[in-house]
């Protein structure tokens, strides 16, 4: 499941939004919204109502006459019908699982 999951998002509108029981995650670009239900409730113990999802395009970035491309990724808003998140626990599953790997 870790794999479906890459890294919580933690910016103002994200903590803005889980006051809503809305969190917001970056995920595998092939992953799909039932998959990623599945894997926060498993790796959370929560039950998820919504998964919204969209895909981000990276953009063309130029360092002189050095060009290059930031990479695509997809993020994921997931609604909760009950429960909550605690992004102390997220933050140290992610640190533990990027040292096992």
């Amino acid at each position: 499941m870790m794999d479906i999951i890459i890294r919580p998002v933690v910016s103002e509108k994200a903590e803005a939004l889980s006051k809503l029981k809305k969190y917001t995650f970056i995920c595998h670009l092939k992953a799909t919204k039932p998959q990623i239900k599945k894997a926060i409730e498993e790796m959370f113990g929560v039950k998820v109502s919504k998964v919204n999802t969209m895909i981000y395009r990276g953009k063309i970035k130029r360092r002189g006459i050095f060009v290059g491309k930031r990479p695509n990724f997809k993020k994921a808003i997931v609604t909760l019908k009950e429960g909550t998140i605690d992004f102390a626990k997220v933050t140290e599953k992610f640190a533990q699982a990027v040292k096992t790997k």
